[in-house]
């Protein structure tokens, strides 16, 4: 590989700045092989790869198709999405060869950021397509739908200089201004008072545009309620159905001013992308209106297809190709979205998202009836659906945006494993430890198709799977983790089953880490950085607050340890829990953030934000980013990107990389809340649950309660010892977890 790379340089005596660039050259081609699988060729070709010249670099396609015309016509121009590299095809070698000698080395500005390109020549470019996805039912996107003149008269009726105008119901939330005309949604109760209309009906500069959607048969009767949303920049709105009982089947959604990518998710995992122009109007009706989620990933700049019609006159109709895209800027946007406020009880055929017929819209956060622990296993599996496995659904995106710093000690066990072992990450979440060691073949699992889905957008091989049962065969792997998973399994045979079904995985003298939340949060006479951080909270209440195993770990904190060979044969973790720690009347308790536990079943709150951007956990966490990718949309119809796995450097320990030490992203681009099932309110860019706190603004903040059973001292060793071909190499306590190291017979 090294004297392919080398020869695309010819042997002549270089300056020093010249062999650096050579050097970072070779050190990209090398990067691109390792992890993208991309062989360059020793010797010119038309066809060349440009390294940190890609989408996920915020590289647009018109910033690097001008400059490479500089160096001749360009034939093809490939652009993956989310990758940082890009393909360029010349008509003439000579073209090539020139692109090759000036643009080594050298800068390119795209707006506020530059990057350092690295090009090398490849034989050939792939080109993935994948078979476009269609709109859901009943969708549909009109462009063009009013006029400049219209979409200026329009913007200019709406009066945002109060900041509080009683009369349209204006509201600053966290991440837009909202206003109401007609009647007020209320973000309390995720419904509208239909008996206390708003003084101010629904501006004048409305009515032509509502009349033409009437005489065009977009609607059969006038909306009488309207919510206008403005959103700057990097500003969205999470993932919701609107509330089926209060509003009819037809809702309208006009776009002004920037472009943006709206998403449609199907409850069964399907995703559609959808890029809504400016003067465009959405209709949803039916299944579209009822069943799919629509929300707008708060994020700087969308991934579109290109206009370019050199860019796309290959492609085969009826296909669209991941590589035919360019970024878009997103700037201030304007949303207008017309109802019809319903007076009867919605009869849909969605019953499962209808809450008129009895359907619930997220798990119950009042608790008026708190659930018991389970008696067998059913129960179990019941309460674990409820309180587990839909939560984290529900909040996938919001708990993603929390998790982006690997825990110290896990790092140096996945660091430790030899290249090229099989690693499976049990219950992976959102994927952070899949990339920290390169050198393994790492595949993750998951129970929330939410989170794996974030995993797969972020490059990682990744499937569904409950932990009790992995479709992977028998001794396959050379280590497996499971970092705060089992405490999630509602009785010790579950919990007992989910080590058994890691032993399973492992090939004799393979290794298992397991975290669990631990009961003793004081350990040594040290505080986990979880109790750590209750005064640095606000008042219950005043501020939201979430917790869980991996909120208490401190990125670089030391850790406790103490050796497995301290515990007494016949020790029983039960002998020492004393009265006041059990269940005594058989229900569970809502346990109390940032304080000690007292006893060992509980629910914990997860208190919901909107829009929440990583880096700013409620558990107090520094401000890393957590840099996703973002998705890409077509303006004119839906398409998908490819979910190939191909590792993507470690964002979170080095997001400002480029190629001279790994692939980078400088994309503003967060996700929100990912889950079909998460239906925070009602209302296209208009009513969903607010991130702010019930006590400011009015809003209300979704608190979804999550099932936990926290281990006391040893008892995590207990339960491995039960596992019969197994045994546990050394245990410790870190931040708040207890820890073991299993190794297969």
């Amino acid at each position: 590989m090294d004297c392919n790379v080398e020869s695309n340089v010819k042997a002549i005596k270089k300056s020093k700045d010249e062999k650096k660039v050579l050097r970072k050259q070779i050190k990209a081609s090398h990067t691109l092989l390792k992890h993208e699988g991309i062989v360059t060729a020793p010797q010119p070709t038309k066809s060349l790869v440009v390294a940190n010249g890609g989408l996920g670099n915020g590289v647009s396609r018109e910033e690097l198709s001008a400059v490479l015309k500089e160096m001749g016509e360009v034939e093809t121009l490939v652009m993956p999405p989310h990758k940082p590299y890009a393909f360029a095809t010349f008509r003439l070698e000579e073209s090539a060869r020139k692109a090759h000698t000036h643009l080594n080395g050298q800068k390119l500005q795209c707006g506020e950021n530059s990057v350092t390109l690295y090009l090398s020549y490849v034989n050939s470019v792939i080109c993935e397509e994948e078979l476009s996805l269609h709109f859901p039912e009943g969708l549909v996107l009109l462009e063009d739908f009013v006029s400049s003149e219209e979409e200026a008269l329009l913007l200019a009726a709406i009066d945002w200089s109060s900041t509080n105008d009683v009369v349209t119901a204006q509201k600053a939330l966290k991440h837009r201004r909202v206003k109401h005309y007609g009647f007020e949604f209320c973000y309390d109760n995720n419904n509208i008072d239909k008996d206390k209309p708003l003084h101010a009906g629904l501006p004048v500069e409305c009515l032509p545009v509502l009349e033409r959607c009437l005489k065009n048969g977009h609607i059969i009767t006038m909306p009488d309620q309207l919510t206008v949303n403005q959103y700057e920049s990097g500003q969205g709105i999470p993932p919701h159905v609107d509330t089926h009982s209060a509003f009819e089947d037809t809702i309208l959604s006009l776009s002004l001013g920037s472009k943006v990518v709206m998403e449609f998710r199907h409850p069964d995992g399907r995703v559609v992308p959808v890029v809504l122009p400016g003067r465009s109007l959405l209709v949803m009706k039916g299944e579209s209106r009822y069943l799919w989620t629509h929300g707008i990933t708060p994020r700087k700049f969308d991934m579109v297809p290109s206009c370019d019609p050199q860019s796309s006159a290959d492609i085969t109709p009826g296909l669209r190709t991941n590589s035919n895209l360019t970024l878009s800027k997103r700037d201030t946007r304007t949303s207008f979205t017309f109802r019809k406020i319903r007076h009867e009880p919605c009869l849909c055929a969605f019953r499962s998202a209808c809450d008129s017929q009895g359907a619930p819209t997220a798990p119950s956060p009042s608790l008026p009836s708190p659930p018991s622990l389970p008696c067998c296993h059913a129960d179990a599996a019941r309460l674990e659906e409820e309180y587990v496995h839909r939560v984290y659904n529900a909040i996938a995106s919001h708990f993603s945006s929390t998790r982006h710093s690997p825990w110290p000690r896990v790092c140096h066990f996945l660091s430790s494993l030899p290249a090229g072992g099989v690693l499976a990450d049990v219950g992976c979440g959102n994927g952070k430890y899949l990339g920290v060691n390169t050198e393994v073949i790492a595949v993750g699992c998951d129970r929330s198709s939410a989170l794996v889905q974030i995993c797969t957008e972020r490059g990682f091989q990744a499937f569904v799977s409950d932990a009790l049962s992995v479709p992977l065969r028998t001794a396959v792997c050379d280590a497996c983790i499971s970092i705060a998973v089992i405490h999630h399994f509602s009785t010790q045979e579950r919990r007992l089953a989910a080590v058994r079904e890691l032993v399973r995985l492992l090939k004799p003298g393979g290794q298992a880490l397991i975290y669990v939340w631990a009961f003793e949060q004081e350990y040594n006479k040290q505080k986990s950085k979880y109790l750590k951080d209750q005064n640095k909270q606000c008042p219950e209440n005043q501020c939201l607050i979430f917790d869980t195993p991996e909120d208490s770990q401190e990125p670089n904190g030391e850790s406790g340890s103490n050796s497995i060979g301290c515990l007494k044969d016949n020790y029983k973790p039960e002998d020492n829990i004393q009265d006041p720690f059990k269940v005594t009347d058989g229900k569970l308790g809502v346990h109390t953030n940032r304080t000690a536990f007292n006893t060992q079943d509980l629910l914990v709150p997860w208190h919901l934000k909107e829009g929440k951007g990583p880096g700013k956990g409620e558990s107090g966490e520094n401000g890393k980013m957590d840099k996703r990718k973002g998705k890409s949309s077509n303006s004119c119809s839906a398409f998908s990107l490819s979910s190939k796995n191909i590792f993507d450097c470690k964002h979170d320990q080095n997001p400002s990389c480029d190629f001279n030490i790994s692939f980078r992203s400088s994309l503003d681009i967060i996700d929100a809340t990912h889950s079909p099932h998460f239906k925070p309110s009602p209302g296209d860019d208009t009513t969903q649950t607010s991130s702010s706190n019930r006590n400011s603004e009015n809003n209300a903040a979704p608190v979804f309660h999550r099932y936990y059973h926290v281990f006391q001292q040893g008892e995590l060793e207990q339960l491995c010892g039960q596992v019969a071909g197994a045994k546990v190499l050394s245990s410790y306590h870190d931040q708040g977890n207890w820890c073991v190291i299993l190794e297969k017979d």
